[in-house]
């Protein structure tokens, strides 16, 4: 559906030269300093990624959305935006990587719907160098529009006067943030601490909002227009009406698209969320929905839930359909394997994992399902040992295949590492759910 009117709101997409400048923590320190100033603040996240937008929707008050022109889509990316206009004081993009890396990158998308960039900076052990890159940054693209540059990990308030006062006066300067636990944000393997389990995050997150109000930054960026031509999800309305989907949904399984919750909300599905690590029985479903998370760091709760994996062998057994995302197609495994310990599973699908302590996979990847084509990505630490052959193979958008991933099917129980954004083909997602496999 194509429309001609447009909203206006100030918004803004923080970047940075790099991976591990603090991008998250600062777009969250941002959002709570406006959040309380009184400012209705909408966070999206550039790419594919589930751990920075759980701290950043703690910190906003608001779902948080991705937005990537391959995966989402220009269309939907342009519906995302023009809906958060109508209700916000503020939008927020967080990027990805570097500013320029990746394609599509935060830059590309910062030029398609004109996003005043501010660049993120880790200016530990450095001075005049700082305005250097702030320039490059700026000035590497020709009409890459640009909002300013703020200083992380700074040593205290006089090395905080040094980096301002080396930048050029038509720079502006969204203030810093200093070294320290109480503000940094802890990570482990792949990614960020999850939000749910930082229990002195809104310490952290309002202790950064101060120390920005404290040096009353003029923080509000440029006003953008948004005008919507953004896909309509009108012909799936309806689609799985009278479908119950059950949802995995704990500390081990929590790497969920907002997006593809709510498409399902539109088909009509019903949504009953449980706990493989606490709940006994598993909910009377029509399909299971089964995401990726950290099941390996919760084995011994998951491997002695006999009431919720029986529950999982009976509905596999009675052909209903399960999707299994990473992690929740390990926990379909036979066996996953981490730090020495072994545990068994739910055995659905014939095969073993193993973490591995590095990274296997990593990219933006779109397979073909009997279903249909669906869009997604992959990004794990184990290795895979499966006694079927797949159903599809994944391939990355750059076309890398030595880094595609399998799609294994066992009557209707469906796995692979791929983690689906499911508005990229809602036709397929109402076949994959549905209680007739026709």
């Amino acid at each position: 559906m194509t429309g001609r009117d447009s909203r206006h709101c100030p918004a803004m997409l923080i970047s940075a030269p790099s991976s591990g400048q603090g991008k998250t923590t600062v777009t969250a320190a941002l959002a709570r300093y406006h959040r309380n100033q009184g400012r209705e603040v909408r966070v999206f996240k550039c790419g594919p990624d589930f751990l920075d937008p759980m701290i950043l929707a703690h910190a906003s008050g608001n779902p948080v959305y991705q937005l990537d022109l391959w995966m989402v889509g220009e269309d939907n990316c342009d519906a995302l935006l023009y809906d958060a206009a109508g209700h916000a004081d503020l939008i927020i993009v967080e990027g990805v990587m570097g500013l320029f890396d990746g394609n599509p990158s935060a830059a590309d998308l910062a030029g398609r719907f004109g996003l005043p960039v501010m660049a993120v900076i880790n200016a530990q052990a450095m001075a005049q160098t700082f305005p250097a890159i702030a320039f490059g940054l700026a000035n590497w693209r020709p009409g890459l529009p640009w909002a300013g540059v703020l200083a992380n990990r700074v040593a205290g308030e006089s090395h905080a006067a040094i980096l301002r006062e080396s930048l050029p006066p038509e720079m502006p300067w969204f203030g810093a943030l200093y070294r320290g636990d109480d503000v940094e944000l802890p990570s482990r393997h792949l990614g960020l601490v999850q939000a749910s389990e930082l229990p002195d995050l809104d310490q952290r997150l309002d202790r950064a909002a101060a120390l920005l109000a404290e040096q009353r930054v003029a923080a509000m960026p440029p006003v953008v227009g948004f005008s919507r031509k953004g896909t309509d999800f009108g012909p799936w309305k309806g689609r799985l009406f009278g479908t119950s989907v059950g949802i995995a949904l704990d500390e081990a399984f929590s790497f969920i698209y907002q997006a593809n919750l709510d498409l399902l909300a539109v088909m009509g599905a019903e949504l009953a969320y449980f706990s493989p690590i606490r709940d006994k029985l598993l909910p009377e479903v029509d399909a299971l929905y089964l995401p990726g998370g950290y099941p390996e760091l919760h084995l011994a709760a998951l491997s002695s839930n006999d009431g919720i994996l029986d529950g999982i062998r009976a509905h596999h057994a009675k052909g209903k359909p399960i999707l299994g995302e990473c992690g929740g197609m390990l926990y379909l495994l036979e066996e996953l394997s981490y730090k020495g310990e072994s545990a068994k599973l739910a055995g659905v699908l014939p095969g073993k994992a193993a973490l591995t302590g590095g990274l296997r996979g990593l990219g933006l990847m779109g397979a073909t399902l009997p279903e249909g084509a669906l869009r997604g990505h992959s990004f794990h630490h184990s290795s895979l040992d499966m006694r079927i052959g797949p159903i599809a193979k994944a391939e990355r958008l750059d076309g890398r295949r030595k880094e595609s991933e399998d799609v294994y099917r066992v009557g209707r129980s469906t796995g692979s590492y791929l983690h689906f954004y499911f508005p990229s083909n809602p036709e397929a997602v109402a076949r994959l759910f549905s209680r007739d496999p026709a």
